[in-house]
């Protein structure tokens, strides 16, 4: 598997927001990203 194509500051950013070490996040399946994604959108969402 290859690493996600993402940009450096992208890459940072996604880290930092998921709590997630930025090697572990460059090769994480997609899926998965997108899933921890979600759960950190219907988070913010619950605060607003």
């Amino acid at each position: 598997m290859k690493p996600l194509q993402l940009s450096p500051e992208t890459a940072i950013k996604l880290s930092k927001a998921l709590g997630v070490p930025l090697e572990q996040l460059m090769h994480m399946p997609q899926h998965i990203l997108i899933q921890k994604l979600v759960e950190l959108e219907k988070q913010n969402q619950e605060k607003e």
